[in-house]
């Protein structure tokens, strides 16, 4: 008996049987991990709170979600956001709610791919979050402050998880090579240089990744050290699968984005259907095209992110296979829009000036003086109401002091920003024009 509970253990994912125990065989992520870090003060002071984990596929976001809940001692309910209803989740609501009154102990709610679960499943967690009747723990490759409903976002910590570096993902490969129990330790196997590096290099700091290509490639391996030759064949097979949260997922999204930046539309057909028929969901896709239209047509084409919204809705509405058309309208009209990343140029500007320097003050005549004090001290002094004047604009400065002058946006000369670089020429000609009549009154 105890034979055949060693051979079914084996048919479990090699990834699978090395995910850690306890944090000092977890590695990577040290800005969250080690004196004074975030995760590790958050154990040392003994209060669990709930948390969302933002990362790339394989960086450790459902392992330090179920380490935090065996050091805390919780009960823990594993919820997948692509299987789990709403009658599900009430479900489960309702057990969380009788182990606190019974145990008072808060109920462990772990959601995989929490960016999956739609605002109405999302909701079904808030009064329980509120309550304490659980900890939620979400985990997501997208950006929660999209993804996530801000109600439940305010009410979680987000921890931001990187990519694992090279250091972690050799000591990952090497515990596998030791362990006797978990990992391939009793085939006594070495890894040549080339190999290590070849595996690494492909993994995209994705520990699931490693630990897939070792297991092919041991199981390839016909002496005690794994080759380079052996890790090609492993990573080749790999590849032949699509997987969703893996590098032929990022070739295809990339394949459609630079398409459709260079205006290619049977080329951007072609990406999004290699894409679909691998199984992609078209949700994500419409989720990229929403991204594109803003990052690489902007004003260019205003109506390109109405579109990308529209068939984003039109597949909700349809679903497979009739709303994957609704998709391809969309591809065909993103590619052949005029293009302008000046809005995304723009915006970076702005967010970088903002993170050097937070706390430029506002001006205090834009200042609304909602109280007598306020007005005192010179809120809303000076401050001219546009509709009040002709062409209903001022020469009145509106940006903080320093940053007096800055001209972040840039309209191209394509599409409808042509257009709206002809109406900054003017409101800005105009205001020149209003500051020089004051000056030439104050000169008679």
């Amino acid at each position: 008996m105890q034979k055949e509970s060693k051979a079914s253990s084996q048919q479990i994912p090699l990834a699978e049987r090395m995910r850690p125990q306890t944090l000092d065989r977890f590695y990577g992520q040290e800005h969250l991990l080690g004196p004074g870090k975030i995760l590790t003060e958050l154990i040392e002071s003994g209060h669990l709170v709930s948390i969302i984990f933002w990362g790339p596929p394989g960086s450790g976001k459902t392992t330090l979600a179920l380490m935090l809940a065996k050091h805390f001692d919780l009960p823990y309910i594993f919820f997948s956001a692509v299987l789990s209803s709403i009658k599900e989740i009430k479900e489960v609501m309702a057990q969380a709610e009788q182990q606190k009154k019974l145990y008072g102990k808060p109920l462990v709610i772990f959601i995989d791919e929490i960016h999956r679960f739609n605002k109405a499943q999302q909701a079904a967690f808030l009064p329980y979050v509120e309550r304490g009747d659980i900890i939620l723990f979400g985990s997501t490759t997208e950006n929660p402050s999209f993804e996530v409903i801000a109600p439940l976002l305010s009410r979680t910590k987000v921890l931001v998880l990187q990519p694992l570096n090279e250091a972690a993902l050799k000591k990952i490969i090497d515990d596998a090579l030791t362990d006797e129990i978990n990992g391939l330790g009793r085939l006594k196997l070495s890894l040549e240089e080339e190999a290590l590096k070849l595996i690494i290099d492909q993994s995209n700091g994705d520990a699931r990744r490693v630990l897939n290509a070792l297991e092919i490639a041991a199981s390839l391996t016909k002496g005690h050290k794994i080759t380079v030759k052996e890790v090609e064949e492993a990573l080749q097979k790999r590849m032949l699968l699509y997987d969703k949260s893996g590098e032929e997922h990022f070739n295809l999204i990339s394949a459609l984005h630079k398409s459709l930046r260079n205006s290619d539309v049977d080329a951007s057909l072609y990406w999004l259907a290699r894409m679909l028929y691998a199984g992609e969901d078209p949700l994500y896709i419409a989720r990229r095209l929403v991204r594109f239209a803003t990052e690489d047509i902007g004003l260019a084409d205003p109506q390109a992110l109405a579109i990308a919204l529209q068939a984003k809705e039109a597949y909700d509405f349809l679903g497979s296979p009739e709303g994957e058309l609704a998709l391809a309208e969309a591809v065909v009209y993103l590619a052949s829009a005029p293009k302008s990343n000046r809005i995304y140029v723009a915006f970076g500007q702005v967010m970088k000036e903002v993170e050097e320097s937070p706390y430029e003050p506002v001006p205090l005549h834009i200042r609304n003086p909602v109280t007598p004090l306020m007005k005192e001290i010179g809120y809303g002094q000076d401050y001219q109401y546009a509709h009040d004047h002709p062409l209903s604009t001022t020469d009145m400065e509106t940006l903080p002091e320093r940053l007096r002058g800055r001209r972040y946006y840039q309209p191209g000369n394509l599409g409808f920003e042509k257009e709206i670089k002809k109406r900054n020429d003017w409101w800005t000609a105009l205001k020149e024009k209003i500051k020089k009549e004051k000056s030439e009154k104050k000169i008679e």
